[in-house]
């Protein structure tokens, strides 16, 4: 059996630098398109709101897994040649902009009634009473919520092997085939990932243990 060398572990921290790459851009798109999947759901036309809910209900009812496989080779039957990594990364923003775009949903429907009367009573208008009044609360209402999808979305990027994209898994697998020695490979693995989610853990636990400290 090889040993677990220099080279082995800088093409983990290879993967883990594209596991963390992915999780950024969805997360970040997620969070784009799911502001736009969020104010939609509250909005005052019933037809968008059903389209919306049938865009979460597809997302959210439907393995990660079979999103990548149909975003992966839907771009390829469209006649597009992208690499595995753009391909991966329109998923997991659809992903993530339908998970995201429900969590704060929630939070602006979280938000009190009264908010909106008195931003109405001031005579804002829509893009300034949600900007300035309803969004701000929302979010700090949905911060847990959101902070534990973003652990979710980190171990989900695992799954992004799947067509192709060499990740932190992906990448502990060539090593451990290269050195023969998968629970050594894979314990490390397991201990970045640990590494990186349970820090964010522990804060979306404490801002919901002080949340509901401010509560009561």
């Amino acid at each position: 059996m090889a040993s677990i060398g220099p080279n082995e572990l800088f093409f983990l921290m290879q993967g883990l630098k594209w596991t963390l790459a992915l999780t950024v851009i969805g997360f970040i798109g997620g969070g784009v398109f799911g502001l736009c999947v969020a104010l939609a759901r509250v909005s005052e036309s019933a037809l968008v709101q059903r389209a919306t809910a049938g865009y979460i209900a597809v997302f959210q009812g439907t393995p990660l897994l079979m999103q990548l496989f149909v975003v992966y080779y839907g771009v390829a039957l469209l006649g597009l040649n992208v690499d595995a990594w753009i391909a991966v990364a329109i998923a997991f923003t659809l992903h993530a902009s339908a998970f995201l775009g429900e969590i704060w949903r929630g939070g602006i429907q979280a938000v009190p009634k009264g908010q909106t009367e008195a931003a109405n009573a001031l005579s804002l208008h829509y893009i300034s009473r949600m900007k300035d009044v309803v969004l701000p609360q929302a979010f700090k209402i949905a911060l847990p919520a959101t902070i534990g999808f973003l652990v979710q979305l980190i171990k989900g990027t695992s799954l992004a092997a799947i067509v192709g994209f060499v990740e932190l898994s992906r990448a502990g697998q060539i090593v451990s085939n290269q050195t023969f020695r998968p629970l050594t490979v894979f314990a490390l693995v397991g201990l970045i990932y640990f590494l990186i989610c349970w820090p964010l853990s522990l804060w979306g636990a404490g801002v919901e243990k002080r949340m509901q400290t401010a509560t009561r």
